[in-house]
């Protein structure tokens, strides 16, 4: 388990490190914004720079955007998670810091295209192994579960916001550079990790409770139980449900493996999910 908490880590840490690559030496040369908590910061310090006799940073702004996020994630969406993600942004945030702003390419759309294929790599594998980049992933999580709709429904919110407010301010050209970082990114991270926000899970299991307790002292999830029975061997099973997010397939993975490693178990993409559970 330890060994495993260091891969992680470590993953968590070239995540980063590519991220604040991507920012530093591709998009915020070239006045290309990225999506999600990182874009608010890359904008908010690029127009207090440009308005305000003050200088904000990028790392510093975005670090201190999640600090409140973490405190919702910690309670609402489950404290592995929650820490690897803080730990990202944490990383993220001190590579911005030390990392120099340097412009390596003067073409905005190579600086567009590299800039969304590097930090997607980053992300990607951060999601690969079960955390995220902070910021609008906790939040979206969180609000998918109270309102009962699409991840993406948010996430294509505030991306929308930032860029209008790019497009509004600096031009429509940038807007439109910011949409190619976006949909270049998009791509890469479903090469890297699963496409869809939501899936399910169906494990068969001849250890349906032990399963069951491990998956709750983890995940903020609701499971069903399904009895059933093995067509050769006539031996009775659990099949146990569950819905989750793609960021929680991780640790799910995990968990299996460690409670019943002869699990058999089937992940389906889900459309949409009815009804609503909390776990208390």
């Amino acid at each position: 388990m330890a060994w495993l908490q260091i891969k992680k880590l470590t993953v968590v840490l070239l995540g980063a490190l590519l991220n604040a690559i991507a920012l530093n030496f591709f998009l915020i040369p070239a006045n290309v914004y990225t999506s999600g908590f990182a874009g608010i910061a890359q904008l908010t310090s690029k127009l207090a720079a440009d308005y305000t006799p003050y200088h904000l940073s990028t790392g510093m702004l975005l670090f201190l955007l999640n600090v409140p996020v973490a405190i919702l994630g910690w309670k609402q969406v489950g404290k592995s998670f929650t820490v690897y993600s803080f730990l990202s942004v944490l990383f993220m945030s001190f590579f911005l810091e030390i990392i120099p702003v340097k412009k390596v390419a003067d073409d905005i759309l190579l600086n567009a295209v590299f800039g969304g294929v590097i930090g997607a790599i980053g992300v990607g594998w951060t999601l690969k192994w079960g955390a995220s980049t902070g910021g609008l992933d906790i939040i979206a999580l969180v609000l998918s579960r109270m309102k009962d709709r699409p991840v993406g429904t948010y996430f294509f919110t505030l991306n929308a916001v930032i860029i209008l407010t790019a497009g509004y301010v600096y031009g429509w050209e940038k807007a439109l550079y910011t949409l190619v970082t976006l949909y270049a990114s998009t791509r890469v991270i479903d090469a890297i990790h699963t496409r869809h926000q939501k899936l399910t899970a169906m494990i068969v299991t001849n250890k349906g409770e032990e399963l069951k307790k491990a998956i709750h002292a983890k995940l903020v999830r609701g499971i069903t139980t399904i009895p059933a029975t093995g067509a050769f061997s006539q031996e009775k099973k659990d099949i146990l449900m569950i819905v989750l997010t793609r960021y929680e397939l991780f640790d799910l993975e995990r968990i299996i493996k460690e409670v019943d490693p002869q699990a058999f178990t089937n992940i389906v993409q889900t459309t949409a999910v009815f009804g609503f559970f909390r776990k208390e």
